[in-house]
C-alpha cells in the first residue's frame, strides 16, 4: 500500500467538492519507485498515458518522475515521506524550502501540474506507535503556509493520506462509525484545517487486508458482484466491504459535523503474488468490478457520487519492505517492467497496453548445476544468500513459484540474485552449485525473471542493495529452507 494497511485499482471517474477537489474524469494510480530496477520515469509516463491514467500520487518528491510528468497533462500528487515530518513542522523555513524545491521549481520550470501535496503516508497507523503523532499537524500546516507564501495554495492543496484504522465503528455496522478514541481530537483538528482550506481528506482502503486478516471471513463481501450475503444497517444493505467501510468513514465525519467534507481514496487495489489470496484471478475480479462501478458513476449508499480514487498500484516494486507481507512487493496491475499480469477493460472497449522501448539484459539465466545435489551442505546457506539480497516473495505458501521442486526452488532464488546483481561475472557462483543457461526455467506461474537493463536508459543513481537486507525477512529465507529440505 504505499506502505501501508487495513480494510478494503484502477481508478476511476473523479468528481469531488470544491476547486481542484471538485472535478474532471479521469484515471488514477500510485506510481511507487521502490524497485532494485526502475523503468525510466519517460516510459513510464507513457505507460500512464497509454493507458488513460490522468492522474498520479507520487510517495515522494522523486526528481525523475517529476521531470518527466512535466508537460504531461498527468495531474500530480506528490508526497512527503513520514522521516521529514519532523524537521517540516520544527521549522517554518524548511517547509518554505522544500515547497520550493519539490512544488515551486517543478510548476514553474517544468511545467508540472501539481494538485496536491500529501504530508506523510499513513502516519497514524497503529503499528507506528505514535511515532508521528505530534509532527503530522504542525507539518501540515506549514506545508500550506508555505504553499500561500508561494502563491500556489488556490491551486495546490494539502492533505493527508490516511489508513482506513484511523476510523472505527462501536456497533459493528458502518452507522456506528467514529474516529478512534485515542486520535480522535487530533483527526477533527486536521479535518477542520483541511476544510477551512478547501482540501479534501485521503483515506486509503484495503478490502485484500480485510480478506487477508481474518480466516473467516466471507470471500465474496471482499469484491463487487453482489453475491455477498448482506451487512443490514438500518435500511441500507451492504454487499461489499469497501462500501461498508468508506460508509463508516461517512459516519464518522457526519457525527463530528463535516457531513460534506471530500474524500480521495488515496490507494485501493489488490496484489498478485506473495499470498495463497493473492492472485492475478481475483486481482482482476476485484479491480474489474470497481472499475465498473466507476463507469457507472456509483457511489456508496452515503455518497452517491464516486469518490475520487487512486489505484495502488501502476507496477510492482522489488524494494518494498516485506513486513506488511510478502504480497507488499506485488501489488501493481503490471510487472516491474511494465508488462501486464491479466487484462482489464479500461472503458470505450480498450485494454491495457504494455510499456513500450524497456531494454533487457541478456537472454540467460542463472540456475542450479545439473551437477549440484540438493542434499549439498551448502545449498541452503546459497539460498538464504541470495534471498537477502533478492526479492524471493513469489516462493511462498500459496505464491506463484511455491509449487516448484526443490532444484527448481534453488534455481529461483540463484536467478533473482543474478537478475538483480545485474548478470555481473561473478554472480551466478554459489559454491560451484550454479551455472548458467540460455533456456528460459519459467514454470507454469512462475517466471524466471529478466532484468531492465539500466545502462541502457538514462535513469537515476539506484540505491544500494545492502539496503535490503533490512527489507529482506527472515521468515522468506526460512521458508525456503524448509520448502527445500521438506522434499527429503
Amino acid at each position: 500500500m504505499g506502505n501501508s494497511h487495513m480494510l478494503c485499482l484502477f481508478l476511476l471517474c473523479l468528481i469531488g467538492g470544491e476547486d481542484v477537489v471538485k472535478g474532471v474524469k479521469g484515471l488514477g494510480c500510485n506510481w511507487g519507485t521502490q524497485s532494485t530496477h526502475p523503468l525510466q520515469p519517460n516510459i513510464v509516463v507513457q505507460l500512464l498515458k497509454d493507458n488513460g491514467f490522468n492522474k498520479v500520487k507520487l510517495f515522494e518528491a522523486d526528481p525523475g518522475a517529476l521531470r518527466a510528468l512535466g508537460r504531461s497533462g498527468i495531474q500530480v500528487m506528490v508526497g512527503i515521506p513520514n522521516d521529514l515530518l519532523a524537521p517540516l513542522a520544527s521549522d517554518f523555513q524548511a517547509a518554505v524550502n522544500w515547497v520550493q524545491q519539490n512544488v515551486s521549481d517543478y510548476v514553474s520550470r517544468h511545467a508540472v501540474d501539481i494538485r496536491y501535496v500529501a504530508v506523510g503516508n499513513e502516519p497514524f497507523l497503529k503499528t507506528y506507535k505514535d511515532t508521528f503523532l505530534h509532527t503530522t499537524f504542525p507539518a501540515l500546516k506549514n506545508i500550506q503556509a508555505a504553499l500561500v507564501r508561494a502563491g500556489l495554495a488556490k491551486k495546490v492543496k494539502v492533505t493527508v493520506p490516511l489508513n482506513a484504522d484511523v476510523y472505527q465503528t462501536d456497533n459493528g455496522l458502518p452507522s456506528g462509525g467514529n474516529f478512534r478514541s485515542d486520535i480522535h481530537d487530533l483527526m477533527i483538528s486536521i479535518i477542520k484545517f483541511l476544510s477551512d482550506n478547501d482540501s479534501p481528506l485521503t483515506i486509503n482502503i484495503y478490502p485484500f487486508l480485510s480478506l487477508n486478516a481474518d480466516p473467516n471471513f466471507p470471500k465474496e463481501f471482499a469484491f463487487f458482484n453482489g453475491s455477498a450475503a448482506p451487512v443490514v444497517d438500518g435500511s441500507i444493505s451492504y454487499t461489499n466491504v469497501f462500501e461498508a467501510n468508506f460508509d463508516t468513514l461517512i459516519s464518522a465525519l457526519e457525527k463530528n459535523g463535516f457531513s460534506s467534507m471530500p474524500v480521495i481514496i488515496g490507494e485501493i487495489g489488490w496484489p498478485t503474488d506473495g499470498d495463497p489470496s493473492a492472485n492475478a484471478e481475483y486481482a482482476q475480479w476485484f479491480n474489474q468490478g470497481l472499475l465498473n462501478r466507476i463507469f457507472q458513476g456509483q457511489g456508496t449508499p452515503k455518497r452517491k457520487t464516486p469518490p475520487d480514487i487512486y489505484l495502488f498500484s501502476l507496477i510492482d516494486e522489488d524494494d518494498k519492505s516485506t513486513l506488511p507481507g510478502n504480497f507488499e512487493r506485488h501489488w501493481g496491475i503490471f510487472y516491474f517492467d511494465g508488462t501486464i499480469k491479466y487484462q482489464l477493460n479500461i472503458g470505450n472497449g480498450k485494454s491495457l497496453v504494455p510499456a513500450k522501448g524497456v531494454r533487457y539484459l541478456g537472454r540467460q539465466w542463472c540456475v542450479l548445476s545439473p551437477t549440484a545435489s540438493i542434499t549439498d551442505p551448502s545449498l541452503a546457506s546459497s539460498i538464504s544468500y541470495a534471498c537477502t539480497y533478492a526479492d524471493c516473495t513469489s516462493l511462498g505458501y500459496g505464491s506463484s513459484c511455491s509449487r516448484l521442486d526443490p532444484r527448481q526452488n534453488a534455481s529461483y532464488a540463484f536467478n533473482m540474485y543474478y537478475q538483480t546483481m545485474d548478470q555481473r561475472i561473478g554472480s551466478c557462483s554459489f559454491n560451484n552449485l550454479s551455472v548458467i543457461t540460455n533456456l528460459n526455467p519459467s514454470q507454469g506461474t512462475c517466471r524466471f525473471e529478466i532484468m531492465i537493463d539500466l545502462g541502457k536508459h538514462e535513469i537515476a543513481p539506484r540505491r544500494s542493495l545492502a539496503g535490503k537486507i533490512q527489507t529482506s525477512t527472515m521468515g522468506v529465507i526460512l521458508a525456503l529452507i524448509l520448502i527445500i529440505y521438506g522434499f527429503f
